[in-house]
C-alpha cells in the first residue's frame, strides 16, 4: 500500500496528514504543543486513535514509543555510532524488529526485516515542503511503519516550530 505523508507547516506543534494511494485523507498525526518531548497521536480519520508515540527523556540519542491501545508496541531508537550510513531501529518484542537506513536527511531510506525488504520512503517525486511517500508490503503493520517514519521525521527533521496553522 502507498501512502503520502505530509507535514503541515506553520502549525502550533507537529501535525502531518496521512493520505492513501487514491489521495483520501487515511491517518492525521497531531503533536501536543506544551509537553515535555515530543507526544504525537496517530489517529484514522474518525478520530479513534491508532497509536501514541511518546519520546524518552533520559536515553543515549533519540528514542521514542509508539503504544497501542495503552501498552507499549514498539521503541525506535536512532543507532549513534554507525559508520558511514544513518540506522533506526524499530525495537518490537520478539523477534520481528526492523531497521532504517539509508539518507535521512534526504527522506530515502527503506525498512527491513532480517534482510528483507519491508517498506521505503522517499521524498524524490514530491514538493521541497516535508512531503514524502511510504511504499508498505503487503500484509504488513502499515501503523507501525507509518508511526515509525514520523519518528525518524522528528528525530531528523525537529525544528520546534511554533506559528499558526496556514495549511488549511
Amino acid at each position: 500500500m502507498r501512502y503520502v505523508i505530509k507535514q503541515k507547516w506553520l502549525t502550533l506543534g507537529d501535525k502531518y496528514s496521512i493520505r492513501n494511494e487514491n489521495g483520501d485523507d487515511v491517518f492525521y498525526v497531531n503533536g501536543r504543543v506544551f509537553s515535555f518531548g515530543d507526544k504525537l497521536s496517530l489517529t484514522d480519520a474518525d478520530g479513534h486513535e491508532l497509536a501514541f508515540i511518546a519520546q524518552k527523556l533520559l536515553a543515549w540519542g533519540p528514542t521514542y514509543n509508539i503504544h497501542v491501545r495503552g501498552q507499549h508496541y514498539a521503541t525506535v531508537k536512532k543507532k549513534l555510532f554507525t559508520l558511514f550510513r544513518c540506522r533506526f531501529e524499530v525495537d518490537i518484542p520478539g523477534p520481528d524488529d526492523l531497521v532504517a537506513q539509508g539518507s535521512f536527511l534526504d527522506h530515502e531510506y527503506t525498512f527491513t526485516r532480517h534482510g528483507e525488504h519491508v517498506a521505503s520512503v522517499s521524498k524524490k517525486w514530491f514538493s521541497w515542503t516535508d512531503t514524502y511517500g511510504v511504499d508498505i508490503a503487503d500484509g504488513e503493520d502499515e501503523v507501525l511503519i507509518l508511526a515509525s517514519a514520523i519518528v525518524i521525521d522528528l528525530a531528523c527533521h525537529n525544528k520546534s516550530d511554533t506559528s499558526v496553522d496556514m495549511d488549511d
